[in-house]
């Protein structure tokens, strides 16, 4: 009998105690207006959390991008044997956030290695387009559209050592993760025009307050907006720091920049990171 989508359980268990993370990352580039220098679009999103029993909003600056989204669970359950989605949420809309048997681990990678050299999409879809759409619309409102911009695929990046995972819905439980790469060069005036003047338009206290507004309003407490840095300032940013301390979070003046805005970086050495390109 065919397994169906729905009947695929939810949460950790003693069994299925490693979670798999696997998402699309999106170096947003553009060229200043008036300079030419490269600069990079970051989502700033503040989220109210629980934390230490307390409400506190954080915000941080990330890469656009999400989760990939399986086209065919039941063909990745016969390869990798039993599975269970992290939460109700990946359950259904079917991300590539998983609970797996560690011993699993190894052939997870090895499938999405080979999903990188493929053109065709086979159980899995890497393409960030949707995400990017949404999120643009959620931090701009507009719907970002491909002509708008030139989207090219990087490669892959592995974290193999587990780490715990703050994804709200999975707190706490220790994560590998694999990221599939991208740049899009915004080709736009009027989209450049827009994220320059949310970036400068909003603080993060500013965000601070409209996620508490929301969460006030009956929402979940939740504000977007865009941040803009000079490529090369950023990588000089990191590159003063140890490679030991690079993946994790850091502060570029008032911002908290997430530890995966390095993955998008390329040539920015960290040891946690296993690369492949598409010819790899």
């Amino acid at each position: 009998m065919k397994l169906n989508h729905r009947e695929i359980g939810v949460g950790a268990t003693e069994e299925l105690s490693l979670r798999v993370s696997v998402a699309a990352l999106v170096s947003v580039l553009f060229n200043g207006p008036e300079d030419g220098r490269a600069m990079l679009a970051l989502e700033r999103t503040a989220t109210l959390r629980e934390i230490e029993g307390r409400p506190e909003v954080r915000v941080r600056a990330k890469p656009f991008g999400g989760g990939v989204r399986l086209i065919n669970p039941q063909a990745l359950q016969g390869m990798i044997g039993h599975f269970h989605y992290d939460s109700q949420r990946s359950r259904r809309e079917r991300d590539f956030r998983l609970q797996i048997h560690p011993a699993s681990w190894d052939k997870v990678k090895e499938i999405c290695r080979e999903h990188l050299q493929e053109t065709e999409k086979g159980i899995l879809d890497s393409s960030p387009a949707r995400e990017l759409a949404e999120e643009f619309e959620d931090t701009l409102h507009v719907r970002i559209i491909p002509d708008q911009y030139h989207l090219k695929p990087q490669g892959m990046i592995v974290e193999d050592m587990p780490s715990e995972t703050d994804n709200v819905r999975a707190a706490g439980l220790p994560t590998v993760r694999i990221y599939y790469v991208f740049q899009a060069w915004i080709k736009a005036p009027e989209l450049i025009t827009m994220m320059l003047s949310n970036s400068m338009r909003y603080s993060d206290q500013d965000l601070r307050n409209m996620a508490w507004q929301d969460a006030r309003g009956g929402g979940q407490g939740r504000a977007n907006a865009i941040l803009v840095l000079g490529l090369d300032d950023l990588k000089d940013v990191y590159r003063s720091r140890s490679t030991q301390v690079r993946g994790g979070l850091i502060h570029v003046g008032e911002h908290q920049i997430d530890g995966n805005v390095l993955a998008i970086l390329g040539e920015i050495d960290n040891p946690k990171y296993q690369l492949y390109s598409r010819q790899s």
